[in-house]
């Protein structure tokens, strides 16, 4: 078992002791005996019945990994894989350079490729790598982790197509593990980021239900399952919003009225029929509310006006989640630098209502332009693209600095005037086009 040190990694060993009667049990981690609580876990495996052996082996160096598969004795072969470790380092993607990105990759997807290749010639009995939801619906700020779960599922999808035991278990949030000093994911994120997830619709899963989940997963044939658990009332919110996941949606059924029902797309209404007051009023509401949302407040009293986004807890997943909301509840194209350019929700509703205001009020034309130039703002830095979005917007301005050309009214006209004048109103007419005649 990867990740044996782990609070994940113990539950699951305590249970495969207690409830499947395994007695022999390698168990490895990055800091093998010296990891916190190693020593006490290994005890109380050792007084069920087992036979533990405890190891620091770094699964993502393959040599290491072999070496260690070589010292497991003959008269008590390997029968089966456990592949629960893994690291979190959570990121905007444009931050996710290749060390952090393999930081993620190595524990996870390399650890399982090794342990795929070094043990495909043994008759196992299961093959069970722990993925997660991430791989599967996606995550905010978890592009790494996601790609290195997919891997996982892929690599059981090709074990169980080659006629190999494979399992990969696509874990949603785990809750309190039971053991004394450990936790789960759940329980190591603070109150907004639990309160995000649940707004998204997933809730922390018990100890005994994941253990449960487990049991019946290994109970089936199939290479790739989900084990989460959802809140179905969050689900169909985030479906009538339109920002469930894809995978997800199948799980809730919105009904056609709620399906159909047209967003705040254009700026212009939001603030129409409204005065001053009321307006201001309406922005400074629709960012505290989206402001609380997105830390997972369940309203918008902990929201302070003039308290910076930075210092009320905001990063810069939040600022893209605050960013995305507020474009999509105002129709407006906004920078991604929004909370930053903007930092507390004060000044962002000055900035909403005055780019607000003048679309309720301008032609249409001119709201485009303001549109314009917030793409132009987050326009990536290539050169290339700028100068061809510059060479279309000189295009654009000689066409409007064109004259504008006669309409068939404007002939009209003037032929029923030629037709109707005297002489001497053609002369003035040719006088006033081409001047007077000279000598």
């Amino acid at each position: 078992m990867t990740g044996g040190t782990g609070a994940l990694g113990g539950l699951v060993a305590r249970h495969l002791v207690a409830e499947y009667g395994v007695r022999h049990l390698l168990l490895t981690g990055r800091r093998g005996p010296d990891a916190p609580g190693a020593a006490e876990l290994v005890a109380e495996l050792t007084g069920a019945g087992a036979h533990v052996t405890l190891v620091a082996c770094d699964t993502a160096d393959r040599d290491a990994l072999a070496r260690l598969l070589d010292t497991i004795p003959a008269d008590h072969p390997l029968t089966a894989v456990v592949h629960t470790a893994g690291t979190l380092d959570d990121g905007v993607v444009r931050s996710l350079d290749r060390d952090r990105f393999d930081k993620v990759w190595r524990p996870k997807a390399d650890g399982a490729h090794h342990l795929h290749e070094l043990t495909e010639h043994l008759d196992l009995d299961a093959f069970v790598l722990f993925s997660s939801l991430a791989g599967q619906a996606g995550n905010a700020g978890q592009a790494n982790y996601a790609a290195a779960n997919t891997f996982l599922d892929a690599l059981a999808q090709h074990r169980h197509a080659q006629g190999l035991p494979a399992t990969s278990i696509a874990w949603g949030l785990w809750g309190e593990t039971g053991e004394a000093g450990g936790t789960g994911l759940a329980t190591r994120l603070d109150e907004a980021a639990l309160a995000r997830a649940g707004h998204g619709g997933l809730l922390p899963l018990a100890a005994a239900d994941g253990l449960a989940l487990l049991d019946a997963a290994l109970a089936t044939s199939r290479p790739l399952l989900v084990a989460a658990r959802f809140d179905a009332t969050a689900l169909r919110a985030r479906a009538d919003e339109g920002t469930l996941a894809p995978r997800l949606r199948g799980l809730v059924r919105t009904t056609a009225r709620r399906a159909a029902a047209p967003g705040p797309n254009k700026p212009a209404d939001l603030l129409k029929g409204l005065d001053r007051p009321q307006q201001e009023n309406l922005v400074r509401d629709l960012v505290r509310t989206t402001v609380a949302a997105v830390l997972g407040h369940p309203d918008t009293s902990r929201v302070e006006d003039d308290l910076a986004f930075k210092s009320a807890g905001f990063d810069s997943l939040t600022a893209g989640e605050l960013r995305n909301r507020l474009c999509a509840a105002t129709g407006l194209a906004l920078p991604v630098t929004l909370a930053f350019d903007h930092p507390t929700p004060a000044v962002l509703a000055g900035y909403l209502l005055r780019r607000l205001e003048p679309a309720a009020a301008q032609p249409p034309v001119l709201a485009e332009l303001d549109r314009l130039e917030s793409a132009l703002a987050a326009l990536a830095d290539d050169e290339e693209l700028r100068r061809t979005v510059a060479a279309r917007i000189e295009t654009l301005l000689a066409a409007c600095a064109a004259p504008a050309p006669e309409t068939a009214r404007d002939a009209e006209d003037d032929t029923s005037r030629i037709e109707s004048a005297t002489a001497t109103d053609l002369f003035d007419l040719i006088d006033k086009e081409f001047g007077g005649l000279s000598g």
